[in-house]
Formats: structure tokens, C-alpha cells, sequence
């Protein structure tokens, strides 16, 4: 197919997806981001029959009766329930397109660095079933980098850590390629899990998801706070099992957090490690670019100062990097030639 009609056939409504463990954002070509949603979905126990998705199944997470379950399909940045991830995407498309689908949309997808060949092909799968055409997959590392306008197509090394809601991707990247990536299954759900147990251990108190994602965006902090900050916090008594309350403070969240930190911060030392010596150069330059939701944590950024001795920069909406990256790579047909696209798949539908 030549330039000029591959270039026709780039439908206004081709889109960009960060489909996240926590979150999915799309983006349509032309109007940017249209959609950004829990990444839940749920669904009615006898019948398999989903109920709602995004935010308004995100509210049921806990909360449903005995018949209703609220599913996540999406598990350390890779699909863990293939039926429900493919009808979440196409609940999404459909809502980000608008309508019903008569055109088949081109997709690119935002997918970890360390993505297997099997878990790549669930990705394909289902946004094809989702009423894709075409299915570009790339690096989430590499989304972002381009989200937050670093230079990745020349030959100079930029550092990315990505923290998304299941995993951690740190890539170091070069013309327009992950030279060296590392990524871990700890991530933002990790951290709030990490404050559930530690509640439960401590004082005896069963916290919900809501509730452990509420302290950990009020008070979480990876590095001692200028002023203490403390939450009042709800659960059930595990001992009398009647709902109480207690305070707790930033202090004792930033030591239930401690373990999934350090791992980050240990996972980014061996991707240091790894790193060619002239990329090292130009890391020191440069620093690292922190996005990812989980980048927002409080005193994340010096902390990682302080273990590495490397600037750190935080983009300016490190929640929206990856989409907007994945984005401009749907608008700029040239740059989706320079990066690295992870795969290709046409429907033969």
C-alpha cells in the first residue's frame, strides 16, 4: 500500500489506549483524551452478564450484594480475565467513538516493556474482538517518554520510570528503542495493599480497597513530611468484628509502605547498573523522568534523589503521559516508523 492512501486510510477515528491496571485512558485522533475510567467491570454471578463499567463499577468494588461481583480484568499490567477485558475495551471504545461501531477502528495500545508473547496476543485478541481493525501494541515506557516530550528518537539515553496501578517499567531509552528495561510487579495496588495488611496487623482492622486508596492518596509519603498528617480511618473490628474508626498518621503509612517502595527504588539501582556507560552520561545529564500515577506519592521524587544522586523529574500530569504519548505516535505517522511497536496485527475479519 503506498504512503499516500495508507495515509487516507488514517480514520479520524483511529485511537490511543492506556489500558491500565487501575485505569484506561483513550484517546481519539483529533480530539485528544476522551475517556479516563477504572479499569472494572461488574457483572451479575448467575448470568456472566456485565452490569456496569469504569467508574460507576468501580463504586460497586466491595460494595455489591451476594449476586453482583465487581471484576478487574487487568492484573500487574497484563490481562487476567480475557472475557471481561474484552468487553470492558469494547464498552470503551464505544463510549469514547460515541456510537455503534461501523468503521472498525486502527488501535494502538500502551502494554508493559516485559510483556510476554502470550500476553501480548490476549492484548491483540481482545481489542480485535472490541471491533479493531488494525492493533499497534508499544512500550509503555516509551509512550510516556514521547508523552512528556523527551527527545527518544535521537541517540542520547533517556531514563523513564513508569508507575502505573500493577507494575513498575523502567526503561532506558535511545533512538527510539528500549535499550535496557526492568519491570516489577509492584506498583500503586501493591502500595495500597501494603497499608491494608499493615492496618489489619497493627490495630486489628479490616480496611476496604476505597479506604486504602483514599490513605495512601491523603497521607502516603515515601519521604518524612514537612508537617505530620494524620486520617481518620473506618473498617470492621477483626476481634469484635463492630465498625470502628481510628486515627492513624503519616508515619506509620510511610512504614507500611517501605517494602513496595524499596523494591521500586532497588529496580531502578539494577536498571542504573545495566545501563550502557555512554547512556549512563547522559542519565546523569539528564536524570530520570518519573510518570505513572503511582509517581504522585508524596516525597517519591526525593527519596529516589537522595538513593541515587541523579535529578529527578516529575511530568506535569504524570497520569495522563502514557495516553498522550500513545496519542502522538496515532497523529505523527513518522514516529510510529521510529519507535519500537512492540507488534503489529491486522483483523483478516
Amino acid at each position: 500500500m503506498g504512503f499516500v492512501s495508507e495515509v487516507l486510510g488514517w480514520f479520524s477515528n483511529d485511537i490511543a489506549i492506556d489500558l491500565g491496571t487501575a485505569t484506561t485512558l483513550v484517546y481519539v485522533r483529533g480530539k485528544g483524551i476522551v475517556l479516563n475510567e477504572p479499569s472494572v467491570v461488574a457483572i451479575e454471578k448467575k448470568t456472566e452478564q456485565a452490569l456496569a463499567f469504569g467508574a460507576e463499577a468501580k463504586k460497586m468494588l466491595g460494595r455489591t450484594p451476594g449476586n453482583i461481583t465487581a471484576i478487574r480484568p487487568m492484573k500487574e499490567g497484563v490481562i487476567a480475565d480475557f472475557e471481561m477485558a474484552e468487553r470492558m475495551l469494547r464498552y470503551f471504545i464505544n463510549k469514547a467513538l460515541n456510537r455503534s461501531m461501523f468503521v472498525r477502528p486502527r488501535i494502538i495500545i500502551g502494554v508493559p516493556s516485559r510483556i510476554t508473547q502470550v500476553e501480548q496476543r490476549a492484548v491483540r485478541d481482545s481489542a480485535e474482538l472490541a471491533g479493531a481493525h488494525e492493533v499497534y501494541l508499544i512500550e509503555e515506557p516509551v509512550a510516556a517518554a514521547i508523552g512528556a516530550g523527551l527527545p527518544i528518537t535521537e541517540p542520547s539515553g533517556n531514563m523513564v520510570v513508569d508507575i502505573g496501578g500493577g507494575t513498575t517499567d523502567i526503561a532506558v531509552i535511545s533512538l527510539g528503542g528500549i535499550v535496557y528495561s526492568e519491570s516489577v510487579k509492584v506498583a500503586g495496588d501493591r502500595m495500597e495493599d501494603a497499608i491494608l495488611n499493615y492496618i489489619k496487623k497493627k490495630y486489628n482492622l479490616l480496611i476496604g480497597e476505597h479506604m486504602a486508596e483514599h490513605i495512601k492518596l491523603e497521607i502516603g509519603s515515601a519521604y518524612p513530611l514537612e508537617q505530620k498528617k494524620t486520617l481518620m480511618i473506618k473498617g470492621r473490628d477483626l476481634i469484635s468484628g463492630i465498625p470502628r474508626t481510628l486515627w492513624v498518621d503519616d508515619a506509620e503509612i510511610r512504614e507500611a509502605l517501605q517494602e513496595p517502595i524499596s523494591t521500586i527504588v532497588n529496580a531502578i539501582k539494577v536498571a542504573l547498573e545495566n545501563t550502557p556507560p555512554e547512556l549512563a552520561g547522559d542519565i546523569i545529564d539528564r536524570g530520570i523522568v518519573l510518570t505513572g500515577g503511582g509517581s504522585l506519592l508524596k516525597g517519591l521524587d526525593i527519596r529516589l534523589r537522595e538513593e541515587t544522586n541523579l535529578p529527578i523529574i516529575t511530568v506535569d500530569d504524570p497520569l495522563t503521559s502514557v495516553v498522550l504519548g500513545v496519542g502522538k505516535v496515532l497523529d505523527e505517522l513518522d514516529l510510529l516508523r521510529k519507535v519500537t511497536v512492540v507488534s503489529q496485527y491486522s483483523s483478516s475479519r
